[in-house]
């Protein structure tokens, strides 16, 4: 087992394992034990009581964070030419088509979200071993494959983010950075809560939220009170 730092358990002394905290409490609390000397990720774990395994208890769907991820996302538009200045303008990072493409199949991946249009998608799908496990693959439910490129462009810029629970039945999310402020962290929490609450699968049985961890990097973990959503 690795040693626990001095800054660890002074971390680990402010966070009442006893207790659940509210969304707002954990949004102060987050940055009061988060030590790094970086701009820590602070991330939310939210365990369903889904079963992922049945089509009709998945649960995926996007958020757009009202302040943002703090992080910059690089953007990479796979469009025909007709669409380049569309979404240069709005902001991505890379344009263009066939040069990604060959990129990409030679293994470049360093972006965070691609964005296209219907007509390519047929280009895509040869890629989907190299861009499927990176979670890079477009997907029209994810507003990532669309003819107004634009406006997905300047939504994920914006903040944002898409979400799928995983074979465990826990959503894995970014919700902003440790430099934000507590008001910040909590708005961000609830938006991303709130559509959870709203995706309820009418086919998921019992309690729908199980647990709520909130973390940042490196961080101990402090448990969230499912009945304060929102408070």
């Amino acid at each position: 087992m690795g040693r626990v730092t001095k800054k660890h358990k002074e971390a680990l002394a402010k966070v009442d394992r006893n207790k659940m905290y509210s969304v707002a409490e954990a949004s102060s609390l987050v940055k009061e034990i988060t030590n790094v000397k970086f701009d820590a990720s602070v991330d939310l774990a939210v365990r369903l009581g889904v079963d992922p395994r049945k089509a009709n208890q998945m649960v995926r769907g996007v958020v757009t964070l009202p302040h943002g991820t703090g992080k910059d996302v690089k953007v990479l538009a796979l469009v025909t030419p007709d669409k380049e200045a569309e979404a240069s303008e709005a902001g991505a990072d890379y344009v263009g088509l066939d040069e990604y493409l060959q990129k990409i199949k030679g293994g470049w991946t360093d972006v965070d979200v691609i964005i296209t249009m219907p007509s390519v998608m047929g280009k895509l799908g040869p890629l989907g071993r190299i861009l499927g496990p990176r979670g890079l693959m477009p997907n029209p439910k994810t507003g990532t494959v669309t003819m107004d490129v634009a406006k997905a462009v300047t939504e994920v810029k914006a903040g944002k983010i898409d979400f799928k629970v995983d074979k465990t039945g826990i959503v894995h999310a970014a919700i902003g950075k440790s430099s934000f402020s507590a008001d910040k962290i909590q708005g961000n929490a609830d938006e991303l809560l709130q559509t959870l609450m709203k995706l309820k699968p009418t086919a998921a049985k019992g309690t729908y939220v199980k647990s709520i961890f909130m973390s940042s990097t490196m961080s101990p973990s402090i448990a969230v009170d499912p009945k304060t959503i929102g408070s």
